[in-house]
């Protein structure tokens, strides 16, 4: 009995062992799964943030897709504006957590040249809908599910998108300025990247 018991406890761990390798191995990468057009799990970010210098950008982001209202929304749509782009589903925790600071800095900069596009990457357009009703969110989000996922593949070869939620700024050219890994730690976080790429379109607009 004690070595069937002592050989149970080993199975278990090496199993335990190999479902926590395919959660972190498999999905800390899913900039590859969306390339390969899988299905996988998702992963936790840290809220970790990176800022890309102007020097550093690579090129403008060029996306598009059908928002839960039917209508076609894209890159096409906000060029010249500064843009966040989050990426959520309504399942998330965190992305609820951080909706209402999304929805602050929505309304802060409404007349400021600062656009919004969520990207949903799981939902039915009925649980999108419910979740922007019930967070009063007025921007759109594009479906971007499973099937598909154009959005996702469009930004997986500008940065890691390993998380969700993950909170992007683009500058006034569409090319990604900055990254939120995970739950964005509050509304001030958030601003603070966007008044940075503000300014810094003001500046080369006063070069010019």
């Amino acid at each position: 009995m004690s070595l069937r018991r002592t050989a149970t406890t080993i199975a278990l761990t090496l199993s335990a062992a190999l479902l926590l390798s395919g959660c972190t191995g498999e999905g800390a990468d899913l900039a590859s799964q969306f390339e390969e057009g899988s299905d996988k799990g998702y992963v936790s970010g840290d809220g970790s943030s990176l800022s890309i210098s102007e020097a550093e950008r690579t090129e403008p982001v060029e996306f598009s897709g059908v928002d839960e209202s039917g209508a076609e929304f894209g890159s096409a749509d906000t060029r010249g504006d500064v843009t966040v782009v989050n990426f959520w589903y309504a399942g998330c925790a965190p992305c609820r957590v951080e909706a209402p600071d999304l929805v602050a800095a929505h309304d802060e900069y409404a007349d400021q040249g600062v656009e919004f596009v969520g990207v949903n990457t799981r939902d039915q357009v009925a649980q999108a809908q419910q979740f922007s009703r019930e967070f009063g969110i007025e921007y759109p989000s594009i479906m971007d599910n499973a099937g598909g996922r154009s959005v996702q593949r469009a930004f997986a070869g500008e940065v890691p998108l390993n998380a969700v939620p993950t909170t992007l700024v683009l500058d006034r050219e569409g090319r990604v300025a900055h990254r939120v890994l995970g739950q964005l730690a509050s509304a001030s976080q958030l601003t603070t990247l966007i008044d940075e790429t503000l300014a810094e379109s003001s500046d080369t607009a006063g070069e010019q």
